[in-house]
């Protein structure tokens, strides 16, 4: 199975109560990469919360309106934002930005991310899951199938693989 049980937990038990007022948390920088360790899409959020190998912090959409096929992504959707640096994924709970309604669940499998102070750097390994708001997986991208081995180093490949099962 691609994501297992125990993976599709942890998701879905993240805690929901989230400070809504971003003005009064610590500006941060997330640099999203590819798997090759590129600079793919960069954004500002606020963080939320942090411990001594993770990090929740606060985005919005800063991009056109997007129809995923899944999802519609709209400029302002709200994301509370869960990054490692000793885990092989990244969590986000995506909200419309206008009403606040819970859109759904958004799990990349990454690298384990880079926390600075002040930036959060976070390789995109390419294979995520879309969990809807009633807890039904809906979209899973498998592009980490579809690259070249050499793309994906074996000292990646092994670590993936138990996140995923």
């Amino acid at each position: 199975q691609l994501c297992g049980q125990d993976a599709l937990r942890r998701v879905l038990s993240i805690p929901l109560s989230i400070p809504k007022d971003e003005r009064t948390m610590s500006p941060i920088t997330v640099i999203k990469r590819d798997h090759h360790g590129v600079e793919t899409w960069r954004y500002d959020g606020t963080i939320v919360d942090r411990g001594a190998a993770w990090v929740c912090l606060i985005a919005r959409f800063n991009r056109d309106d997007h129809d995923a096929g899944y999802l519609v992504y709209r400029r302002g959707d709200r994301f509370t934002e869960w990054f490692y640096a000793d885990h092989w994924y990244n969590v986000f709970r995506i909200e419309d930005g206008d009403s606040g309604a819970l859109k759904g669940w958004y799990c990349n499998i990454t690298r384990p991310a880079i926390l600075g102070e002040t930036v959060i750097a976070s390789d995109d390994l390419a294979l995520d899951l879309f969990v809807a708001p009633d807890g039904v997986p809906m979209s899973i991208t498998q592009l980490v199938e579809l690259l070249p081995r050499p793309a994906l180093p074996a000292r990646s490949r092994m670590p993936v693989a138990s996140t995923v099962t």
